[in-house]
């Protein structure tokens, strides 16, 4: 699959300059006769905002800021919500099937891009930023970032920020550090460079691989507590090969515990990178 771009999002990405990042007016587009109508609609429903389910009141509650001032590392969000949060890592695979799953089945995920492995295919990212993705921070060539000087974790940080604000028209404000491994020059360098938060995992779904002790295409919780999911699980996966089959499993046994996938973003506050209020409704 790889260098693989949904069907039908090849030819209008080349028409309108989406490669580029750039953000094609509608009203520029063709209409009556010729199928400019149809093409309209079809992309005006690509470019729909979507409006994820947002929490209710007393369900939840928020992160909270850092008392140094640093962007906080959150693993879990605090909830009732028998909801999970769907994550997905890297970029070096591109399986078109899986965009077609995440925009039929309006399943909020959120993305965190590796731009290195992502070079050359900004259509394919371009399509899942309109199937509902958004695009956050994984750095530039994924270092274990401890392993850096300052100077140099804010240069992964902010060059990936920047790529990813040029392509798909909003700079990130998470950040996920490679492997999960980050230090407080991690934290300092992210705000350097307008990350809000940093946002790890409870759980990892080893899709296409071999985790340990659960075998190939296994689930792990990485806290001890089960097997399963528990309300407020942030779940990773990767962008590998077979990606849209792996997550149909990975919705068949999210639906089969009696959970739903969320939109991490909506139980964020706006503070910390997130679309909720700073401060929630009682």
């Amino acid at each position: 699959m790889r260098g693989g771009v949904p069907k039908g999002y090849t030819a209008v990405a080349a028409a309108l300059g989406v490669a580029l990042g750039a953000w094609p007016a509608l009203s520029a587009l063709p209409s009556g006769g010729g199928g400019g109508d149809a093409l309209r609609t079809e992309l005006s429903a690509a470019l729909a905002d979507h409006q994820w389910e947002r929490p209710k009141p007393g369900s939840w509650t928020p992160p909270k800021p850092s008392a140094d001032g640093l962007p906080p590392v959150i693993s879990k969000i605090d909830t009732q919500d028998r909801v999970v949060f769907l994550t997905i890592d890297d970029g070096y695979e591109y399986d078109p099937e899986f965009v077609n799953i995440v925009r039929t089945e309006k399943v909020p995920i959120l993305t965190f891009l590796t731009t290195t492995y992502v070079r050359g295919h900004a259509q394919y990212f371009w399509a899942l930023r309109n199937a509902g993705s958004r695009m956050e921070d994984h750095t530039v060539s994924h270092p274990d970032m401890k392993t850096l000087p300052l100077d140099a974790q804010q240069r992964q940080i902010c060059q990936s920020s920047d790529t990813i604000a040029a392509q798909y028209g909003r700079r990130p404000q998470i950040f996920r550090p490679p492997f999960g491994s980050y230090d407080t020059a991690t934290r300092q360098a992210a705000k350097a460079c307008g990350i809000r938060s940093i946002l790890t995992w409870t759980a990892e779904y080893y899709n296409g691989t071999t985790g340990p002790g659960v075998g190939f295409n296994g689930f792990a919780r990485g806290d001890g507590l089960g097997k399963g999911f528990r309300p407020g699980d942030i779940v990773l996966m990767h962008y590998r090969k077979g990606l849209a089959g792996q997550f149909r499993t990975l919705l068949g046994w999210i639906r089969q515990q009696g959970f739903r996938p969320a939109a991490v973003q909506n139980y964020l506050p706006r503070a910390l990178g997130g679309e909720a209020p700073d401060t929630p409704p009682a």
